[in-house]
């Protein structure tokens, strides 16, 4: 297998990344059995990475699927001296993403359980362990927690919104790959229809980072 193939730097990425995110989620499942004495910052801290990760890992994931579709039955059959695809391999890699989507959709549904989803509300409406609970006017009240509930708000779009330029980003110089490989195809008809292809991927790709 040829060190330039793209799948394998992706494929790398994506497993550190479940890793992580098996971490977080592992940290998650603790705070949601400690119940009262669960800290609502740590809570909501761990709920938005975790989540942000498994959003992140899941574009990775589409990324690679590109990667097989370039590779797909008939190139690697036109060309098997280019590629030095093994038998099999182009399922391996399936099998792989496969199982990395499945290992997120997992976790993502655990988070949107109707179990979870009502301990995160109970865990938002009390007072956290510890805390004295000091008597304040209603229109205090109000206030801080319209500001508490912006402050949060702000905080994940900014960061869904960095996730989702670094992921443009990342889409980007996939393309860019993919067009240097396709340039050493040897059919020239397959070169430019792959060619055009993906030029209109980049410029969909360009209007989408343009537009965050």
């Amino acid at each position: 297998m040829s060190l330039e193939d793209p799948f394998f730097v992706v494929r790398g990425e994506v497993q550190k990344a479940v890793n992580t995110a098996r971490g977080l989620y592992q940290r998650w499942c603790e705070l949601l059995q400690e119940g009262a004495a669960v800290g609502r910052e740590e809570l909501d801290w761990t709920t938005n990475e975790l989540r942000n990760g498994l959003r992140s890992i899941e574009w990775d994931l589409e990324d690679l699927e590109e990667t097989i579709d370039i590779l797909g039955p008939g190139i690697v059959e036109a060309n098997p001296g280019k590629f030095k695809l093994p038998v099999g391999d182009l399922q391996e890699r399936k099998v792989f993403v496969e199982r990395m989507r499945e290992a997120v959709q997992e976790m993502k549904d655990h988070m949107v359980s109707p179990t979870a989803i009502a301990f995160m509300e109970r865990n938002n409406r009390e007072v956290p362990a510890g805390r004295p609970a000091t008597q304040k006017p209603p229109s205090d009240l109000l206030d801080a927690s319209a500001v508490s509930a912006t402050s949060r708000y702000i905080e994940e779009q900014q960061a869904t919104q960095q996730v989702g330029m670094d992921h443009t980003q990342s889409r980007m110089d996939g393309v860019l790959r993919k067009m240097a490989k396709v340039s050493h195809m040897t059919s020239d008809r397959r070169q430019w229809c792959a060619i055009v292809v993906l030029l209109g991927v980049l410029l969909l790709v360009l209007v989408l980072l343009f537009s965050l």
